[in-house]
């Protein structure tokens, strides 16, 4: 049975960094198909003696009309018994407009400006974020960390079916993550920020792991979002879930949440579940 991967995203958020890399990984990428020869592409891909199993349609660059056409052709792909995706690619208003600003090429929208462009083009794409399994705020995110975000959510096979978890480190201070399913707050731990000696290092340290995991708190915090996450997960996989990510955060994102993130991903392994782990703020 054949994949699909549906990449949507506002314009300027990384939706050419994304196909290019994509085709690396070996999908097999469209990019602007029209709607209605979505269906037709499936059918193609059923014939015996295709080699092709993993396409990649990018969407979104066809006005209001192709978005309008392309949610129910993803519906009728599902309802197929294909193993569907959509990944948003989402931007902040303020990098949007500064990278629109830092290049000659015109906003694909018409609008008066480039941010009423911006802006128009999200109510625009809203069914399609609505629809989104996977969204990635690329607003601090350069191509080669988009493209390394890619490669731990798609470069690899996973059977059919298989729910994918992410569990993903953050700072409050630098926003929630935008495709967080569960959030949970570690500010309440004591601060290795405070610690002169242990400032400079991070939650990959093992002076800094030791220091969070001293806590009691952290210890029966851990233990208690390990048991929910355990208690949640084969229920979103029996509703047919393809993705669920679990946030940490702390205040910066390079101590507490770091440290509880990998602790987390340890105690779900040892329950046969395989998350990934990303550190969104490790390096700020």
């Amino acid at each position: 049975m054949a994949e699909y991967l549906i990449v949507a995203g506002l314009s300027g958020a990384g939706r050419s960094t994304a196909a290019a890399a994509l085709e690396d990984f070996g999908w097999f990428v469209i990019d602007n198909l029209p709607p209605a020869l979505v269906g037709k592409v499936a059918e193609l891909a059923a014939l015996p003696g295709n080699e092709s199993d993993r396409f990649c349609f990018v969407v979104g660059r066809g006005g209001l009309e192709s978005v309008a056409e392309i949610v129910p052709a993803i519906e009728d792909l599902r309802a197929s018994g294909a193993r569907v995706r959509v990944i948003y690619l989402e931007a902040s208003d303020e990098v949007l407009v500064r990278r629109f600003s830092g290049t000659r090429r015109r906003h694909p929208v018409e609008a008066e400006g480039v941010l009423e462009a911006i802006q128009s083009e999200r109510r625009l794409l809203a069914p399609l974020l609505a629809d989104a399994d996977v969204v990635i705020d690329t607003s601090e995110t350069n191509v080669h960390e988009l493209r390394d975000r890619l490669v731990e959510l798609f470069a690899g096979r996973k059977p059919a079916g298989e729910l994918e978890t992410s569990i993903v480190s953050f700072g409050f201070k630098h926003g929630l993550p935008l495709e967080a399913d569960l959030v949970f707050d570690a500010r309440f731990l004591p601060n290795p920020h405070w610690i002169d000696a242990l400032r400079p290092h991070n939650g990959l340290d093992e002076d800094v792991r030791e220091y969070v995991m001293s806590s009691p708190e952290a210890v029966e915090f851990l233990e208690r979002i390990g048991d929910l996450a355990a208690f949640l997960l084969p229920y979103y996989a029996r509703e047919g879930k393809s993705y669920v990510s679990i946030a940490i955060g702390c205040t910066g994102g390079r101590h507490r949440s770091v440290v509880l993130a990998e602790a987390l991903a340890a105690r779900l392994r040892a329950r046969d579940f395989a998350p990934e782990v990303h550190h969104r703020d490790l390096n700020r």
